[in-house]
């Protein structure tokens, strides 16, 4: 528990909600010459940790949906091995802690300071950000305060989802129509570890965002997410679409958070369910994710891939010191500068799940998933993927754990990599979203996101299932579809949380779908 209270330590508190968001609205226009030569620093400075404030940490990510997805899971035996991972609720409140207290609340400072100093540009990148944040928090709990923020009213309400979505595309316009009024704008320029102030390369991401956002939606609103991806691909600006405009997110000179938990605490090692996919398919991109296990006796169904992984939802505890011998994440994490927000690996594969739906400007499927891996080996350093792409036979493995034969697992998934053209569309749509979740590692609630939204990839259910009526009850034949609302707010704001579990449709618990997750068909 002691790393566990170092990475609460290190977030900033919940602060006190402040301006109505209705407020900071304005008309865009030109920025001045004269403008330029001021000193920004004032509105410009919080930015960095704005952006860095976009990820968690332990209790965030690797205790969460690192292990849900079947990344990464703890050797540890938190609380009796009784905890998130093993869907019993024990941390639940430190993203929502990290996006008020480090992203709302200094956006919100920022966007009067900007708006003071008549520097619009600045309140409309801050206001970007806190999209950016606010639609993840809503992808982990479903409705979140978000126009109302900042009020002083006794019970502050929150937005139930379908609102939310709607007034993101609503701002997304208004920012892009800012932005391009300004392409030439340099006031970024010396705040943006990014984009170093590029406001073209911040339409890209506009539009990529506009792009995921829609396709959140593809199951529960149709018609609106096919009219937001459509527009996403057809602006001008463009999209991410070679891995030199990628949106990677400065460290600030931190190490990055799974090389710390698994090399300085030892409470995290690869995932079973990336052992089952990643040596069944023969992916190369393993050796620049994850370390060779250390006996090699632990891969021995597999000897020529030397990886060994823990299963989501692990029993452990007495077992750790043998758990240890297996795969760590790469040691060049311990060095990088900066972790992934956003590739164009990501669009390529949002553009083959469009193509597949039918939305115009998405191109071909299969072009759009060739281009996809391709753009993964390259940003991942995993060389040549051409073989990888023609593989129709090798498939994900059984899962086999030497430590506790209770985690052992059944691949529920028998894919291939190469695509084939007469598949139905439900199958390719499954190759499709595999393909991003091994990408998409470091980067892992858009796989859960996808996860809830799809059923795919394919993962096993957790090992040890430790849910019960306090948190929600996950039946044998399901996963964990949210988290709560945080206990502050249940004390604190206690009606509002009420009305929220009103337009969450169901009771505020684990178990309860959120408004995109519909639990439907794909097609």
């Amino acid at each position: 528990m002691k790393k566990i209270f170092i990475a609460l330590l290190f977030m900033c508190g919940l602060a006190a909600c402040t301006s109505n968001f209705v407020n900071e609205n304005q008309n865009p226009y030109q920025i001045s010459d004269a403008l330029l030569q001021q000193d920004f620093n004032l509105v410009g400075s919080p930015f960095s940790g704005l952006l860095f404030n976009l990820f968690g940490d332990q209790v965030e990510e690797d205790l969460c949906y690192d292990s849900w997805m079947g990344y990464m899971n703890t050797p540890t035996d938190f609380v009796g091995n009784v905890n998130n991972t093993t869907y019993y609720i024990t941390w639940g409140e430190s993203y929502w802690d990290r996006v008020y207290g480090s992203v709302m609340s200094p956006a919100k400072q920022v966007i009067s300071l900007a708006n003071a100093n008549n520097l619009p540009l600045f309140a409309t990148w801050a206001k970007l950000i806190k999209i950016m944040s606010i639609s993840k928090l809503a992808a982990i709990h479903g409705p979140v305060i978000y126009t109302n923020y900042g009020s002083t009213a006794a019970s502050i309400p929150y937005d139930k989802e379908s609102d939310l979505y709607n007034l993101f595309f609503s701002q997304l316009d208004s920012i892009q129509t800012t932005f391009a009024a300004n392409t030439t704008y340099a006031g970024f320029a010396n705040f943006d570890p990014s984009y170093k102030g590029n406001i073209s390369s911040w339409m890209k991401v506009v539009n990529s965002l506009r792009l995921r956002l829609a396709m959140r939606l593809s199951n529960v609103a149709p018609a609106l997410a096919k009219t937001q991806g459509e527009k996403a691909m057809a602006d001008p600006a463009g999209l991410i679409l070679a891995n030199s405009d990628n949106f990677n997110v400065s460290l600030l000179g931190n190490i990055m958070p799974c090389a710390r938990i698994c090399w300085q605490w030892n409470d995290t090692r690869m995932g079973g369910v990336m052992e089952s996919f990643m040596a069944g398919l023969k992916d190369p991109r393993a050796t620049k994710m994850f370390t060779p296990a250390l006996t090699a006796s632990d891969y021995s169904d597999h000897p020529s891939y030397p990886y060994k992984g823990i299963r989501n939802g692990a029993y452990c505890g007495t077992t750790k010191p043998h758990m240890l011998n297996y795969s760590g994440v790469s040691y060049d994490f311990n060095t990088v500068q900066t972790r992934r927000a956003f590739t164009a690996s990501e669009v390529a594969f949002l553009k083959a799940e469009a193509a597949l739906r039918g939305w115009a400007g998405a191109g071909d499927a299969q072009t759009n998933y060739t281009n996809g891996v391709t753009l993964s080996f390259a940003d991942w350093g995993a060389g040549d993927p051409t073989a990888y792409l023609a593989d129709n036979t090798s498939m994900p493995l059984n899962y086999i754990d030497p430590s506790d034969s209770r985690n052992n697992f059944t691949t529920r998934s028998t894919i291939t990599v190469a695509w084939n053209a007469g598949d139905s569309n439900e199958l390719k749509l499954e190759k499709i979203i595999t393909q991003k979740y091994l990408n998409t590692f470091t980067n892992t609630l858009e796989a859960w996101v996808d996860f809830r939204r799809t059923g795919y990839p394919k993962i096993p259910h957790v090992a040890k299932n430790d849910s019960s009526p306090t948190w929600g009850v996950i039946t044998a034949d399901q996963w964990i579809k949210r988290l709560p609302f945080v206990n502050p707010e249940r004390l604190g704001n206690a009606a509002a949380v009420a009305d929220a579990t009103t337009k969450l449709g169901g009771p505020d618990n684990i178990a309860t779908r959120l408004w995109w997750d519909t639990g439907g068909p794909n097609f």
